[in-house]
């Protein structure tokens, strides 16, 4: 299947102007602002908010990072702007977890592959926050732009510095995809394919549709998430008003920056106890389980092969990742990459990890189309940012969610191999879903 580009809007030259503003909520600041709207966190300080669309682009297909990549290559063929390296323009966006995903409820509006140059970006480094405004085209000048940013910031430094997420709106009940039976089927067949040699693994999901006591805002939403989950990256992707993906994941798939590559093997888990001896009991059985450590090392392995495609690998010391509600097993890996690399290339070699596919990816990949009852969309798939160097950081979208209005669809999923337990994978999995549920009930 060919890479086909969708919608684009604007090509170079950018031009871009920043200045440096008072600490403002990014809620505030993307309640006043039109769609689209993305929200980036993560654990080392970063944070930022892109409202509007100076450019954009939408992809489909097999070829579809290497489509985003050579247009973005394009339009930052010639950036006009000097400012400080944290405000510095970004394309903001993701990818859907198949290359052949078409937009449809509760996806509408996300597309297989879309980027976006925001017309306005918030970015908050330590005690900084910085303002910058862009725009793309021919008829892109220094003086509209420097027009444009004054008018930004006189609006953005009318906002206030915080803003109350308000109640939680309430979850009146919840309906399963599939549900426990069906589940159970599932898992067994994935593990008839094992027994007979076809797959190793698989990675099979679930949704959850909560519907709500009243509409939720998925800004307010994040920022409970931001609460309990610090040290988790955070995102938000609303390409419309009328549907938000957003989540807390674990789990970082790429960050490329200054030539060297930072990911993470994450698998295998455990839930939380009611005391730190309990924690402290509940991290050795995830260390000393044999399923547990040999899923984990699946992924550690094939990350490390994936990644030589690409530079010189270095393996770091397993450990244990503890979250609010859960405990995973996790491995930091790196790379020295070419000059030449970019973060698209890294994200492109890794996904679909076998984290949230499988092994051999080609049978998991079709064990999980033929088993799974709904369309996974952005879920388990690269959502976040690069620039025009080519650098940036990515997550794996998980303990995620689309949330609109008065409905909000949550996604998890377990991996499958020879012994596991479908009551236990389902009670797993019911777990994974806590991070956004708790924040809805």
């Amino acid at each position: 299947m060919s890479s086909l580009a969708g919608e684009t809007t604007a090509d170079g030259p950018v031009v871009a102007r920043s200045c440096r503003v008072a600490d403002v909520s990014y809620r505030a600041f993307l309640a006043a602002r039109d769609a689209p709207g993305f929200h980036w966190a993560d654990p080392d300080g970063l944070e930022v908010s892109g409202a509007g669309t100076a450019a954009a682009v939408t992809a489909s297909g097999e070829d579809r990072f290497a489509t985003v990549r050579a247009w973005a290559d394009d339009l930052f063929d010639a950036v006009d702007y000097d400012g400080p390296e944290a405000a510095r323009p970004r394309l903001l966006g993701g990818f859907a977890f198949f290359d052949d995903h078409e937009p449809g409820a509760p996806w509408t509006g996300f597309p297989a592959a879309q980027f976006v140059l925001p017309e306005c970006q918030l970015a908050s480094v330590g005690d900084e926050t910085w303002l910058t405004v862009a725009r793309a085209g021919e008829d892109a000048t220094a003086a509209g732009v420097e027009r444009a940013l004054a008018d930004a910031r006189e609006a953005v430094e009318s906002l206030p510095a915080m803003r109350p997420s308000g109640p939680r709106p309430g979850v009146s009940g919840t309906t399963p995809t599939p549900g426990r039976d069906e589940w159970t089927t599932g898992v067994r067949d994935a593990l008839a394919r094992i027994e007979a040699g076809d797959l190793r693994k698989v990675v099979l999901a679930t949704a959850l549709r909560a519907d709500l006591d009243a509409p939720v805002d998925p800004r307010d939403l994040l920022e409970r998430l931001r609460q309990r989950y610090s040290q988790c990256f955070r995102f938000l992707v609303a390409p419309t008003e009328s549907a938000a993906f957003l989540g807390a994941t674990p789990e970082r798939l790429a960050t490329l920056r200054d030539g060297r590559v930072e990911t993470v093997a994450l698998a295998g888990s455990v839930g939380r106890g009611d005391s730190p001896a309990e924690d402290a009991r509940l991290a050795e059985r995830l260390r000393e389980s044999d399923k547990l450590r040999h899923e984990q090392g699946v992924v550690v392995d094939t990350i490390a092969r994936r990644l030589e495609e690409l530079g010189e690998v270095a393996v770091g010391d397993r450990g244990v990742r503890t979250l609010s509600n859960i405990q995973h097993l996790e491995t930091p890996i790196s790379a020295a990459v070419g000059e030449e690399t970019h973060v698209l290339d890294v994200v492109a070699t890794l996904h679909p990890t076998p984290a949230v596919n499988g092994l051999p990816p080609a049978a998991a990949l079709d064990t999980i189309r033929e088993t799974e009852a709904f369309e996974r969309g952005w879920y388990a798939a690269p959502v976040g940012w690069f620039d025009a160097d080519g650098d940036g950081t990515f997550g794996v979208g998980l303990r995620s969610a689309v949330a609109s209005g008065d409905s909000v669809t949550l996604f998890a999923g377990n991996g499958i191999v020879a012994d596991s337990d479908p009551d236990d994978e389902w009670d797993e999995v019911q777990l994974k879903y806590r991070p956004v549920l708790d924040e809805l009930e």
